[in-house]
């Protein structure tokens, strides 16, 4: 199950978008579907997307759903989420976020609607000794394959791979496991 609408102004006021985001509100797309929970039940989350990409997205994530590849949470990130320490006590997939590229100044994929992150806590970000989400460096160790882990030739890259888009898994100066964007970057 899948519908993708314009987005209402209820679902703006409890997301980050605001003016000056690089992207206009005309050009999101309020997205829900259908996901497996590490539950073994099916739940129904909420993405944010460019309305450019967003079925191609529900295409990939329809993909999922049929291999019930388990995920913890899904819905819209939230302002007050922005400055909230990167423990790891939340690992929310996620898509639009206003926000620059972590240790920059540009505009990350996130803030244009053309990334999604899956399972953070389980598909951490890795640049050196750094991990985000904190507290997930358990899973830094790729090889020891759990549920909800992303991993190369999986259904997870298989699915964003037919939409075109690229795994921040396969970047050679940092790890981003959980980052698929259009862009690639």
């Amino acid at each position: 199950m899948a519908t993708v609408e314009p987005v209402a102004d209820e679902v703006f006021a409890r997301s980050t978008w605001e003016p000056g985001c690089p992207v206009g509100r005309g050009d999101l797309r309020h997205v829900r579907l259908s996901f497996w929970g590490f539950d073994e039940r099916p739940h129904t989350g909420e993405l944010l997307l460019h309305a450019e990409v967003a079925a191609a997205v529900v295409e990939a994530f329809r993909r999922l759903f049929e291999a019930r590849f388990p995920i913890e949470e899904m819905r819209i990130t939230r302002t007050d989420e922005l400055d909230v320490p990167p423990t790891g006590d939340g690992n929310n997939t996620g898509a639009f976020v206003c926000r620059a590229v972590s240790g920059g100044s540009s505009w990350s994929q996130h803030a244009y609607g053309r990334a999604v992150d899956i399972n953070p806590f389980h598909n951490p970000y890795v640049r050196g000794g750094l991990v985000v989400p904190e507290l997930a460096s358990t899973y830094v160790d790729r090889d020891d394959v759990r549920p909800g882990m992303i991993v190369p030739g999986g259904v997870v890259e298989e699915a964003f791979d037919a939409i075109g888009w690229g795994w921040g898994g396969r970047w050679s100066s940092v790890k981003d496991w959980m980052h698929f964007s259009a862009t690639g970057r």
